[in-house]
Order: structure tokens, then sequence, then C-alpha cells
């Protein structure tokens, strides 16, 4: 069954030319769909469509088989849809307890499970209730992020450059947690500008250049595409680079 099914979408910010012009995206269950291409490509503004944050000007989307109504967010998250932006994902006042807290304002019971389910899935944050969400590493963030949206257990998780900042080490700890997440069921769509890297993890990518879908394919063909390589992702070789770091630096970075 598909989780999420996007038609047609078109959009963009009031008053401003159309940025996103017809996109028609699949993701299921288990899916981590990664949305690559160059600066400027109408990636981010696609995800904020998809999520209500945006109303589309045309299109439709479909959640676990139901008509999304366009541009509700707040309707698309009871609806069993998250999204974390790149930036100002968690409240930097508040300690990582009253982070996942306020990711769960609406459920109406169960509040102390689903934290207790998160402090499962992300050891990490179980170390750092009391602590500021501001004090806590860059990566610490994103993990807490992620805790904030899985609070209200969604189907379809919105990540919209979760590794942007981050060191190499703590980006490759972010993506295994995000492959680890679509692993376990959930359906992932993912913006990256990382786009190799990100491809080493995804199951399936899209690539997007000046607001429209120029290919879809699995992730592992587009990783080993050379046109794609060369106008979109760089050079970078996705196993053998010497940016990457051990396993055990990785951790050290988060």
């Amino acid at each position: 069954m598909t989780d999420l099914a996007i038609r047609e979408i078109r959009g963009g910010y009031p008053n401003a030319e159309e940025i996103v012009k017809g996109i028609d995206l699949h993701v299921f269950a288990g899916d981590l769909t990664v949305i690559i291409g160059p600066n400027g490509a109408g990636k981010s503004t696609f995800l904020k469509l998809v999520a209500g944050l945006l109303r589309p000007s045309s299109g439709s989307i479909e959640l676990q088989g139901e008509a999304l109504p366009l541009g509700n967010a707040q309707l698309a998250c009871s609806r069993g849809m998250s999204f974390v932006p790149q930036e100002r994902n968690v409240f930097q006042n508040l300690t990582v307890r009253e982070n996942l807290e306020m990711g769960g304002y609406l459920l109406r019971r169960g509040l102390r499970e689903r934290l207790g389910e998160q402090l499962e899935r992300f050891p990490l944050l179980k170390t750092k209730l009391r602590e500021k969400a501001g004090n806590l590493s860059g990566g610490q963030r994103q993990v807490l992020a992620m805790g904030v949206a899985l609070m209200t257990n969604p189907s379809v998780l919105l990540l919209d450059e979760p590794t942007a900042g981050l060191s190499p080490g703590a980006a490759d700890e972010i993506f295994e947690l995000v492959r680890d997440l679509a692993a376990s069921g959930l359906a992932v769509l993912m913006v990256e500008q990382n786009a190799l890297f990100a491809l080493e993890y995804g199951t399936k990518g899209l690539v997007l250049v000046a607001g429209r879908k120029v290919q879809e394919s699995s992730a592992a063909a587009l990783l080993a595409n050379d046109e794609v390589r060369h106008l979109f992702l760089g050079r970078r070789d996705p196993i053998n680079s010497s940016t990457q770091v051990d396993q055990g630096d990785s951790h050290a970075q988060i």
C-alpha cells in the first residue's frame, strides 16, 4: 500500500513565481526516498508543499489511501505525517524531556508510553533528558528533532536536510538512524544536499531540476549513473572516500 501518493503538485510562495512545477511521487512504507538536485531546484519547497506548510496551487496528496486537504499542516500531522525542518526544529530553551513532551502535546493519552518509546529508540536522549536542547551538539539536536517528530507515531516522516552543517561522522550517524527508521516500517522522504552520501543509505532517489522531476530510480541506480554524478552530485567516491570515519568516531561526533 502506498503510504504517500503525490500527484502533479505545483506551487511555491504567495505572490512569487511557481517553484514546483508538477511532481508525481509515491512513497511506500519501508522506503527511504532521497530528493536531490542542484541549489534552487525546489527541493525544500516541494517538501513544505507536501507537509502542508505551503498551499499547492494544484495537484493532490493521499495519505494512507485518503485524500489530504492541501495546505493544512495540522491536519496532515493528525493524519500521520511529521515534518522536521532544517532549522528551528527544537525549542532550545527547553530540556530534552520538555521538547519530547511538546512533540506529544496533541496526544490525549499515552504520552508517557510514547516518551518511553523514543528513549528506547534513541538511547542518546535518555542520557540528556535534563539538558537544555540549546546545549546539545548539532547531531544530538537532529536526533532530538526526530524524536519529537515521532512522538505522534506517524506513518510518514519528512526530513529537510537533516545533516546540514554536521561533520561527516555525525552525518553518518544521522543517516544510519534514518535508514533504521525506514526499515522499521516508516515511509521516509528526505531532502539532502549531501547527495552521494544520502543515496548510499536510501532505497529510492528523485532528481529535481528547476522544479521538475528529471529522474526517479532506485538509489543504487542513481548512485551508479555517471551523468547524475557529474551534473548534480560531484565526484566523491561513496564507498572509499577519505572523508568517512570509522564507526567509533561517528558515535563520538554526534
